[in-house]
């Protein structure tokens, strides 16, 4: 079943800002991460509505920028998606750099195409929990797809 987890696969939710989208690196983006050999579950473009934003980011609600966030997350189109894969989790975070742009290396996402922190192009689960809850607001169950990647075999011993 294309469903069952080994014990180190997990998902993870990755979203492309507006400022990415707008900047058209949401296919640069998915091409990254079918490259490393993640599983795409889930895709959608849609507007973010600013009630779906403040519980995405109800962690951030009493730093001074958070109305500043959601403002410019709500301005344009995101692209939402879950991957699956090993310790996915851990590796999206090393491909996406640091959320400070200036402090990302150099073939990090943000390392290659971010200046500053206010427009850091992507977003990604900084822990297993967070990445449960984030899948579960941005995405019904019905929209996660189940299937068998027939590369699998070759990326995974």
């Amino acid at each position: 079943n294309a469903c069952v987890f080994l014990t180190q696969i997990s998902r993870t939710f990755i979203a492309v800002k507006p400022d990415g989208v707008q900047r058209k690196l949401v296919g640069e983006i998915v091409r990254r991460f079918e490259k490393k050999g993640f599983k795409l579950v889930g895709l959608k473009l849609l507007q973010a509505s600013e009630d779906l934003l403040r519980e995405h980011y109800w962690d951030l609600r009493s730093k001074p920028f958070f109305s500043r966030l959601v403002t410019y997350m709500s301005s344009g189109p995101v692209v939402a998606m879950v991957w699956q894969g090993l310790d996915v989790v851990k590796t999206a975070r090393k491909m996406l750099g640091e959320t400070n742009p200036a402090d990302s290396l150099p073939g990090t996402i943000r390392g290659d195409y971010c200046v500053e922190v206010g427009r850091n192009v992507i977003h990604g689960s900084d822990s297993v929990a967070s990445a449960q809850k984030e899948i579960s607001l941005w995405f019904c169950q019905n929209e996660l797809q189940c299937w068998e990647n027939s590369s699998s075999h070759w990326i995974y011993n």
